[in-house]
């Protein structure tokens, strides 16, 4: 059993989030909700874009309306991916964003600025106390073997001796952040006290690009592997980098782990899960 688990303030439940919790499953006492559920992977929200869109809206108005009835704030995990095909970067808030709405990647990122739109709603309409987060790429230890994003992908390829794949010419970036710092970010942002009408980005503003993540993943492994360039995947994002001036401000919150430990700690979680599977 995991130690939360053990917890005697700790419940779970297993329920779909895309239908109406059961009120008598659920604590007296809530303080909040962190509203996290949707997959976020592109190969698993691909593999069930309805499911996905569904998860995206319909679980979003089932957690708006329990922050309602419960009279508590509620955060909103949204994503970098409301701004499809960004006109400026870094990318900031008030940016509206650019999406393929019939896309490969749109029952993801259309199903979350519907969630947003659902936010900014219930807030005008009922005073509910929405924080909206939008997060850009998190790793870390924890992650899925199949997760099938590019930090883990890249980190198990190499522990595995097998050529590192990169998608187009590597040229594309990213902006990753470590867990605990997002983490750390989530838990800022509801528990500030005072009015956060505005979505607020939650990322590491130290741009990377694959192919330099893939030389970082080299090194810090110590695999002497090849890179094998495949096309690059309809819709994929060229640039993403958070503007997080709107974090620093209310949150006081910025990114503490560097790319390179982060990577150290996550290839050295995955190492082990390695060595038990074999």
């Amino acid at each position: 059993m995991t130690p939360h688990r053990a917890h005697p303030r700790f419940t779970f439940l297993q329920h779909d989030v895309t239908q109406p919790l059961p009120p008598r499953a659920l604590p007296a006492k809530m303080d909040g909700i962190f509203h996290l559920a949707c997959p976020a992977s592109p190969r698993w929200y691909q593999a069930q874009p309805i499911e996905t869109t569904r998860t995206a809206v319909l679980g979003t108005l089932n957690m708006l309306d329990l922050a309602h009835r419960r009279g508590i704030p509620i955060l909103q995990a949204s994503t970098s991916e409301v701004y499809g095909s960004p006109l400026r970067h870094p990318q900031r808030e008030e940016d509206w964003g650019q999406v393929n709405p019939i896309g490969p990647r749109a029952c993801y990122d259309e199903g979350k600025r519907c969630a947003e739109s659902l936010c900014a709603d219930y807030r005008r309409n009922f005073g509910v106390d929405v924080r909206i987060a939008r997060i850009f790429n998190t790793y870390g230890p924890g992650m899925r073997a199949d997760d099938g994003r590019v930090v883990s992908n890249f980190i198990l390829q190499a522990l595995r001796g097998e050529p590192l794949t990169v998608d187009g010419d590597g040229q594309q970036t990213r902006s990753l952040c470590f867990v605990d710092d997002l983490v750390e970010g989530l838990v800022r942002l509801l528990e500030t006290p005072g009015e956060m009408a505005l979505p607020v980005n939650l990322g590491n503003p130290e741009e990377c690009s694959i192919l330099r993540l893939a030389m970082l993943v080299r090194e810090i492994t110590g695999a002497e592997v090849p890179l094998h360039f495949l096309p690059r995947p309809e819709d994929d994002p060229q640039r993403r980098c958070p503007d997080i001036g709107r974090a620093r401000e209310l949150l006081g919150w910025q990114p503490q782990v560097d790319l390179h430990t982060g990577l150290a700690w996550t290839a050295d979680a995955f190492r082990v899960g390695e060595v038990r599977r074999a």
